[in-house]
């Protein structure tokens, strides 16, 4: 017997082998192919022609899918394919590829009905027929083992695996294309971003760097008059100089100042620049005082308290607060840039409050404030001020030298104190009284004598103070310039009518020619002086004696 098998072959995977099949079956679907051309069977002897039914009602009937529909004849239901036997089939076939019709032993009886086709599963056929004959079994199962061959389920693995790698590779790749594609568009993102910044931060430092040269204000050129507050901050400066035309970049000129570590410094006062200055130039001129306009020249003559100097430098501007001079006069913030300072006796200072602030009844740096006239700024910090002041004393008194009192060799005014026997401390003490009491040049070396004489001798003729009325109300000059709220019971401890010997300290700051004479007094043998009125002149009269000094006092009607 010939075998029936059908010569097909899967391509490319399964699915697409699947989808093939399926369109070239529904293509070329036809039902005497299916059927077979084969002979009918004769009929039984008790065959009868009633039996059959009509022709048309056998024809089965198809969907346009190619569905098989059965006939209205009553058709057994479809076995399952696990009770199809094949128990009566041969057991070994012949070959069916290019032979005619199988053989004729196994050819139906009866024309058969075309096997109903599973089209969810191309190449095979449903697992039911109306007539179930071993051929028909043979050849539903030859279709369906068509695609069980060994080789071909191996090779639609291989394929399907490769086709699976494939896709794979291809998803990479397009990945990794989109990924390249993306960082180019970073790249270029992030190029364009920098080269924006780079030209913003360009323009900014050149149009900086041309103010802090001055190169963009060479044109215009002129002066202004600018006024900086006191403790100014360096954004209240920039602020000042950008609305005066003097710079051009606040921002910039901040920046410079920070990074030259000259933020502080910046003085108070009213300064005259010019608009073509660069920066180096403009710092300069504020942090120093060259430039200053606010300039007032005051007179500090001698004889002068620190209390007076105090009041005076207020009424005149140069100190804002008069009682920041006078704490700042008792302090020791001095003394490491003036030795002269160092080592004065300390008297413990008493302290009275009037109106809200502690007033002193001594000061330390009494005595060394030098008298002269002197250029303030208005405004001016206290320390600058002061520091002027012991400036000029170290200049005239101590550094200065000279051949004095006919000596051969030069000598500074501190030199001479200390050699006469007497400290420089005690000399200014002395130089103070002399420059408080003295009506001219001339006197004042008289009452040196005078002073003299009574600290050296005066006790052995019953003189043992030195009765100066202008110790009296010391730090204050007269009686009605003491506050109001202590004037009638101060007593100043600098009182030498009520103390023997010298006053702790100077009771003013005497000039150069009043310690000259505490230096160098004439000789003599005097113990009193008075002087008569302002209005007479004030014409002195010395005494020796108690007796003679009370009739000047009677002369001049005292």
């Amino acid at each position: 017997m010939t075998d029936y098998t059908p010569n097909f072959t899967p391509e490319d995977s399964i699915e697409e082998t699947r989808r093939k099949k399926l369109e070239e079956f529904k293509r070329t679907f036809d039902p005497d192919a299916i059927r077979g051309e084969y002979d009918e069977p004769a009929a039984p002897a008790d065959y009868t022609a009633a039996a059959e039914p009509a022709a048309e009602a056998s024809v089965p009937a198809y969907d346009p899918d190619g569905s098989y529909i059965p006939g209205p004849e009553a058709v057994e239901p479809y076995p399952a394919a696990d009770d199809l036997s094949y128990a009566s089939e041969p057991a070994a076939y012949d070959s069916y590829a290019g032979e005619a019709a199988p053989d004729a032993a196994y050819a139906p009886a009866s024309p058969r009905e075309p096997l109903p086709v599973d089209f969810d599963h191309p190449g095979t056929y449903a697992s039911y027929s109306t007539d179930d004959t071993p051929l028909t079994r043979r050849r539903r199962n030859d279709e369906i083992n068509s695609f069980s061959n060994s080789d071909a389920k191996k090779r639609i693995e291989r394929d399907s695996k490769k086709a699976l790698k494939q896709q794979k590779k291809e998803e990479k790749r397009i990945e990794k294309s989109k990924a390249k594609r993306n960082r180019r568009i970073f790249k270029l993102v992030w190029l364009t971003m920098v080269v924006i910044v780079a030209i913003i931060i360009a323009q900014y430092i050149i149009v900086g760097v041309n103010d802090m040269l001055a190169i963009t204000r060479s044109e215009d050129v002129h002066t202004v008059n600018i006024s900086i507050p006191a403790n100014p901050t360096i954004d209240k400066i920039a602020d000042i100089l950008y609305s005066n035309g003097v710079i051009g970049r606040p921002n910039f000129f901040k920046m410079y100042t920070k990074l030259t570590s000259s933020e502080k410094g910046f003085r108070q006062g009213e300064f005259k620049l010019d608009t073509n200055k660069d920066y180096e130039a403009i710092v300069n001129t504020l942090q120093s005082n060259s430039s200053r306009t606010d300039i007032v020249k005051v007179q500090l003559t001698e004889g002068m308290s620190v209390w007076e100097i105090a009041t005076l430098l207020h009424e005149q501007g140069v100190t804002t607060d008069i009682y920041a001079f006078l704490d700042m006069c008792n302090s020791d913030i001095f003394d490491e840039d003036y030795t002269f300072l160092q080592g004065l006796p300390t008297e413990p200072v008493q302290y009275h409050e009037v109106d809200g602030h502690q007033l002193a009844d001594a000061y330390k740096l009494e005595g060394y404030l030098f008298p002269d006239t002197y250029e303030f700024y208005l405004g001016e910090d206290p320390e600058l001020t002061i520091d002027k002041l012991l400036s000029n004393y170290e200049n005239k008194i101590v550094l200065h030298k000279e051949k004095y009192f006919g000596n051969s060799k030069k000598s500074s005014l501190a030199e001479e104190a200390e050699k006469s026997g007497y400290s420089v401390h005690d000399i200014l003490t002395i130089a103070s009284i002399i420059q408080a009491e003295a009506a001219s040049r001339e006197d004042m070396y008289y009452i040196s004598s005078i002073l003299h004489n009574r600290l050296e001798y005066g006790p052995a003729y019953g003189v043992s103070k030195l009765n100066c009325d202008c110790t009296l109300y010391y730090p204050w000059r007269e009686q009605t310039d003491i506050p109001e709220s202590l004037r009638s019971s101060y007593t100043s401890r600098y009182d030498t009518n009520t103390f023997e010997g010298l006053p702790p300290g100077p009771i003013c700051n005497p000039g150069e020619e009043a310690i000259k004479a505490a230096l160098h007094p004439y000789e003599s043998d005097y113990l009193f002086f008075c002087h008569d009125t302002p209005e007479n002149g004030s014409t002195p009269y010395y005494a020796t004696t108690l007796e003679e000094h009370n009739y000047y006092l009677s002369v001049i009607g005292k």
